[in-house]
């Protein structure tokens, strides 16, 4: 009973005591049920106005971010350097902001059409110090093939039709600063390769963010993830993004992807 009770009190508690909370339940009663993939202009959300092409996409980040704040980190440095790897339509940027105003962010988003929304979003919330790369993330700069949902799934390991985009070795960012607060990776399934190309030059990232994919029909490729985590000196955490009930029956054999994790790592 008191399991119960306390199962039944806590989500009314922080209801209550969290006003982020209290926005999301009403950001998702107002477009929980809108059609997806159509562009929204000037959603206006905690004080921010924002255009957002999916507002299912949208939905999924503001809980992440300004709800259970899983990016959240303290720092000494009060001007910390942030490299955000898949900016999407800015939320993230937004929410480090939010964290750290006078944060140095370098934001990388492949996909052309979302990176204007990116743009857009910030100038129009005067965030006007964000340095927006229009490139996906990858191991050279020789441009990549790359698929677009129109929301936060575009990938180069889509199926769906692709269209050849410009892209920036990571390694060669990472080499050029001294000492980056924060590396966050979240680009649709490149990070194994974008890791294993960046693996020695890791040294001056004091907490690490990747999003983990496991595609099916392809090896999976997180031991080695892993191994780079540890070879680097970060204590690492993970988090599944799948539930899957019963995955030992269901394990996501009709699925495009059969896993995904947050891979949180610190320097310790």
């Amino acid at each position: 009973m008191k399991f119960l009770l306390r199962n039944m009190v806590r989500p009314l508690y922080y209801y209550i005591k969290k006003p982020n909370e209290q926005a999301f339940a009403k950001l998702y009663d107002k477009w929980g049920s809108y059609e997806r993939y159509k562009l929204v202009e000037d959603l206006t959300f905690l004080k921010y106005t924002f255009d957002v092409p999916d507002t299912a996409s949208f939905l999924s980040q503001f809980k992440e971010l300004f709800v259970d704040e899983i990016y959240h980190f303290q720092c000494e440095n009060k001007s910390p350097l942030i490299i955000d790897c898949g900016a999407n339509i800015g939320s993230s940027c937004l929410y480090f902001k939010s964290l750290y105003p006078t944060a140095k962010i370098i934001a990388f988003e492949a996909d052309k059409r979302i990176a204007t929304i990116l743009e857009k979003n910030l100038k129009n919330n005067n965030i006007d110090d964000i340095d927006v790369v229009h490139r996906a993330v990858w191991i050279d700069d020789n441009g990549i093939e790359f698929s677009t949902d129109g929301a936060d799934g575009g990938s180069i390991y889509s199926k769906e039709t692709t269209q050849k985009v410009k892209s920036i070795r990571l390694k060669s960012y990472l080499e050029e600063e001294p000492s980056i607060d924060l590396l966050k990776i979240d680009i649709e399934g490149a990070e194994y390769e974008v890791l294993k190309d960046c693996q020695d030059s890791l040294g001056s990232v004091e907490r690490i963010f990747v999003e983990y994919h496991s595609w099916n029909g392809s090896p999976q490729k997180l031991s080695e993830i892993l191994e780079i985590f540890e070879k680097n000196g970060f204590r690492y955490y993970i988090e599944s993004l799948t539930h899957r009930k019963h995955p030992l029956d269901n394990y996501g054999a009709e699925e495009n992807m059969d896993l995904q994790l947050n891979i949180f790592g610190v320097r310790r």
